[in-house]
């Protein structure tokens, strides 16, 4: 039987654009992983994974336009957004390569034999070296930042892990393109190709989670397809790492205060918020509880009209659009749900935005509104009317975990409910936010972009610096000749490395 064809499908139509390529079968897999293992060892340098990483974005830039043309004809996010993509993409690689040649990721601890110590302590030398080959699985809604060339890539290859990418079946197109661009930055830097390669098809993302040659996996995408990776991944004779990022509803607090000290402002701040990107942020604030009385009421005015002068949009494919549509109607048929303004079909291929109300007592408690506590796909968030602190209390208790949670208090002024909202809210979410809005992710040394399950499947952060973790272990050498050790842990320390020299900081 032939392998299946891998099609490239433009959103605005419906209508396939041109076959990419073909869905890698399971020999073509293996072969991929056994290509990507056998070329570990020429990452160890890390003076040739920074130059590569900043090659990669060069190249990157470079190709930009012939990139932001094909993810475009394959997404409908635009050029714009997608050139500010490619251009974040691009620094978050260059970011990996200051990492990289920083050297702290290491976290080299060093602690001399001391007979003193009860017990005595032998001379022991710790450090983190990369796990091996690591699976990526592309993200949909980012076709450069959180797919091929995007931070789990990026921060792999940044840790010395040769990475296998399983491409995202709503843009392949793109995916090659960065692929092909990826691996001539390897061989520019004298780096062999297979240190990145790329395979399609769901058939080959099952066999490339099970291969005993893959060491760790990172995935952005839906609780279901990720659970079901995560479950295969621990389910194999040697379980790995799996992070992966799968679902959020990034609540919102708005607090009494805040809605009679400004809510136009929040109103607005929100509509722009969840509309962004026709909703497909996986940090869309999708839910928010919102005072009853006066100033919740001016709110949702000031909601009403930020959504209704949003327009329609494109999703990134008609099957993301069909379960949006699904998912609205399925929420708004719920008792005591209203829509003031209503989220669905604005054409034959476009959504428009709108937003569903429901009194908060109606979630302190399982029952048949739950669905509003899930996360829906697109551009729609929940209003959640309390009249208490009681049933805000009772409803948070109930929320999943997040990738975010924000907190909209008084500027100025006291605001009682604050400091306790605040507090409530930390164990739901990785990352907190006070009088913002959660969409747009910061690459920063101390951002976190994780949190609680569903919104992670780990501790660890996909963004930012930290991301590089995720792809290292830790090896102690205990009692080791120096002429043995990696130089990394040598007395003289001649890499001039940042350590940390019994107990203190070199």
């Amino acid at each position: 039987m032939s392998a299946a064809p891998v099609w490239s499908v433009d959103p605005r139509s419906g209508n396939p654009r041109e076959q990419v390529t073909v869905e890698a079968t399971a020999e073509e897999v293996d072969r991929a992983v056994r290509a990507a293992h056998a070329v570990r060892d020429a990452l160890a340098d890390r003076t040739a994974r920074a130059a590569f990483l900043r090659t990669a974005a060069e190249l990157l830039e470079e190709s930009g336009p012939h990139i932001i043309e094909a993810a475009d004809a394959e997404t409908a996010l635009g050029p714009a957004r997608l050139a500010g993509e490619l251009a974040r993409t691009a620094a978050q690689l260059r970011a990996f390569a200051e990492v990289v040649e920083e050297g702290a990721y290491l976290g080299i601890h060093i602690d001399h034999e001391d007979g003193s110590r009860t017990p005595p302590w032998p001379d022991l030398r710790r450090w983190k070296i990369p796990l091996g080959v690591v699976a990526v699985y592309a993200a949909s809604n980012f076709p450069l930042a959180f797919s091929v060339p995007g931070g789990d890539t990026a921060s792999a290859l940044a840790a010395g892990c040769p990475v296998v990418v399983k491409a995202h079946p709503g843009h392949p197109a793109t995916s090659e393109l960065c692929a092909s661009v990826l691996r001539r930055a390897a061989a520019r830097t004298g780096l062999p190709e297979d240190v990145v390669t790329l395979v399609h098809g769901f058939d080959a993302g099952v066999e490339l989670i099970r291969h005993p040659l893959v060491a760790a996996a990172g995935f952005t995408g839906s609780v279901r397809g990720g659970r079901a990776l995560f479950d295969a991944a621990a389910a194999r004779p040697a379980p790995i790492p799996f992070h992966g990022e799968l679902g959020s509803l990034n609540p919102v607090v708005v607090t009494e205060a805040a809605a009679a000290e400004r809510s136009g402002e929040i109103g607005a701040g929100l509509g722009a918020s969840m509309t962004l990107g026709v909703g497909q942020f996986c940090t869309k604030p999708g839910f928010v509880l919102a005072p009853s009385g006066d100033a919740g009421d001016r709110l949702l005015k000031a909601l009403t009209e930020a959504v209704s002068s949003a327009g329609s949009g494109v999703m990134l494919d008609h099957r993301m659009r069909d379960a949006f549509l699904a998912g609205v109607r399925e929420r708004a048929g719920l008792p005591d749900v209203a829509a003031p303004v209503t989220p669905g079909a604005a054409g034959e291929h476009t959504v428009s935005a709108g937003f569903l109300t429901v009194p908060a007592a109606h979630l302190a408690a399982e029952g048949p509104h739950d669905a509003l506590l899930e996360e829906c796909f697109g551009p729609v968030t929940v209003i959640a009317r309390y009249g208490s602190g009681d049933e805000v209390a009772a409803v948070l208790a109930r929320l999943p975990g997040n990738l975010t949670a924000t907190l909209q208090t008084a500027t100025e002024g006291d605001d009682p409910e604050a400091a306790g909202l605040l507090a409530a809210l930390t164990p739901l979410a990785g990352r907190i936010l006070v009088n913002g809005w959660p969409t747009g992710v910061a690459v920063a040394p101390a951002q976190h972009h994780g949190g609680p399950y569903p919104a992670a499947t780990s501790p660890s952060t996909s963004v930012g610096a930290t991301a590089i973790e995720r792809w290292l272990r830790p090896v102690t050498y205990q009692n080791t000749p120096d002429a043995l050790l990696p130089p990394e842990l040598r007395e003289a320390n001649p890499l001039s490395l940042p350590r940390r020299v019994d107990g203190r900081r070199e």
